[in-house]
């Protein structure tokens, strides 16, 4: 597929709507996102995602590498569209970009992604994108099956949850839903629900779990309530035996995620 002409302004409508992308209200208008840089944009070209359109800036893009993403979207039959250095600029969340970012149609996955899984991961309205992308990271790295998003939180394709993830969020089912939704899913699946909380007894070393299991998470302000701890089938406690009360959101499921996949 041969590429379009070099794009060097600023107001160039496939720039501007790419830049549009920044934001949440853009993202949800027209289910698009951007995906940037060379590991996340080769990673999306591995998977059956679908592509909107490829941006790269030929001056900018001087790796093998580069050149060999550009080559497999070609063969893909996406739709390449050169940019100027300058252009490139603009739309990087970074200061020195690799040359390259993809436009790409946002995904909706059903309750049926989790019919046959094993170990997952639920959080409650998170609210930082970085933490989000961390999880899934880490979900991945543990050989988890996927993400439950609860209650709303931090939108799922922020360029920071997408850079965060390093493409995990290509490979990983994650299902959006309110907390009653999925607590009611839970219950007809016969997943063990286990959430953590500081007042718990039982210590996170302490546990084995039984598959099929959830790992369930509060927000990073406020934690789970009292009610949604009500409604989990075990609850653990991280030991905390310096000053700070609590861990990083991102950290304190990593730690429980490995404990739970070693129990």
């Amino acid at each position: 597929m041969n590429p379009l002409p070099l794009v060097t302004s600023l107001s160039n409508p496939t720039v501007k709507e790419a830049r549009a992308l920044r934001q949440r209200k853009g993202r949800s208008q027209t289910g698009l996102f951007v995906v940037e840089g060379l590991h996340h944009v080769g990673e999306v070209l591995e998977t059956d995602w679908e592509i909107e359109i490829l941006l790269y800036s030929p001056d900018l893009l001087t790796s093998d590498f580069g050149r060999e993403l550009i080559e497999r979207a070609a063969r893909l039959r996406v739709r390449l569209q050169p940019v100027s250095p300058k252009v490139m600029e603009s739309l990087a969340e970074k200061d020195n970009p690799q040359g390259i970012l993809a436009i790409v149609r946002q995904r909706e996955w059903g309750f049926g992604a989790f019919s046959k899984a094993r170990s997952m991961v639920a959080l409650v309205s998170p609210q930082d994108p970085g933490n989000l992308g961390a999880v899934l990271r880490t979900i991945d790295g543990i050989g988890a099956d996927g993400l439950w998003v609860l209650d709303g939180g931090v939108d799922l394709y922020h360029p920071t949850v997408v850079r965060a993830s390093m493409g995990t969020l290509f490979w990983k089912p994650v299902v959006q839903a309110s907390f009653a939704e999925f607590v009611a899913w839970a219950d007809t699946h016969g997943v063990q629900l286990i959430g953590t909380s500081a007042h718990a007894e039982l210590d996170y070393r302490a546990i084995a779990p039984r598959e099929p299991w959830a790992l369930v998470m509060g927000s990073e302000q406020k934690g789970l309530s009292k009610e949604q701890i009500s409604n989990l089938s075990t609850i653990v406690s991280l030991p905390m035996r310096g000053r700070a009360s609590s861990l990083n959101l991102a950290v304190a499921t990593g730690i429980l995620l490995y404990a739970l996949k070693a129990g």
